[in-house]
């Protein structure tokens, strides 16, 4: 049973939880950089105050990110405009040639060259983006299912990736099958990460219950801030 209150720290309002759990978590959510806190019934409200400014450094840090947080515009696939891959923006430089194929390739400066067709329209462009992200996705992706596969005891699962308009991922035990959002190859690899653990440790409870908390608590302690920077990234469908 939680109990929910309100309490001021440092001028910020902090919204408290307290729930049968270990540990205290602290945690800074989209869109406006909200701060919660999921503590031990028996941890006092003083203590709480003194975790939460000792983290307000790093809570103000990702207040401010939430606050810049570009979102997702209209592509065009023209030289100069941002694309990311893994989180790093690059610049992205079209050259049209005299060519029957696509390429698609990071140059030394860090930027994203395309070399298309003569003639190539938006939709080409696109489409060949999204099969380059496809490939690159699929290649980071794959050596980490073998990962938590190993480690959570669970045979490995095949990988689908398609473009989501509201999931990050998706499994099917039954069939040993993960879909990923094909928008992660835009995303921090640390999402990567929570997404194929999150979904794999589906494999061994199909809720989001105790065992399967238990499981990303484990494996990967920061996971909630993962989910909440990720949750604040656009989806590009």
């Amino acid at each position: 049973m939680m109990n929910t209150e309100t309490i001021h720290v440092a001028g910020m309002a902090v919204e408290l939880v307290r729930k049968p759990i270990k540990n205290l978590h602290i945690g800074v959510y989209p869109p406006h950089g909200r701060v919660r806190v999921a503590a031990p019934t028996a941890v006092s409200t003083d203590a709480v105050r003194v975790a939460v400014v000792t983290r307000l450094g790093w809570i103000k840090k990702k207040q401010r990110e939430f606050a810049g947080q570009a979102r997702q515009t209209e592509r065009r696939y023209i030289s100069g405009e941002t694309h990311y891959v893994f989180g790093k923006p690059l610049r992205l430089l079209v050259r049209p040639q005299e060519t029957s194929r696509c390429s698609i390739q990071l140059d030394p400066s860090d930027r994203l060259l395309m070399i298309v067709p003569t003639g190539s329209t938006t939709a080409q462009k696109a489409n060949w983006l999204a099969s380059w992200y496809r490939g690159l996705l699929r290649e980071r992706a794959a050596p980490r299912m073998e990962k938590w596969s190993e480690r959570l005891g669970v045979p490995e699962p095949r990988l689908g990736i398609k473009l989501m308009r509201t999931k990050w991922g998706s499994c099917n035990p039954g069939k040993g099958l993960v879909w990923l959002n094909l928008d992660l190859a835009k995303k921090p690899l640390a999402a990567l990460d929570y997404v194929v653990l999150h979904e794999m440790a589906h494999f061994l409870s199909a809720k989001h219950d105790e065992v399967f908390l238990g499981i990303l608590d484990k494996n990967l302690p920061g996971w909630r801030q993962v989910r909440a920077d990720l949750n604040a990234l656009p989806l590009s469908a």
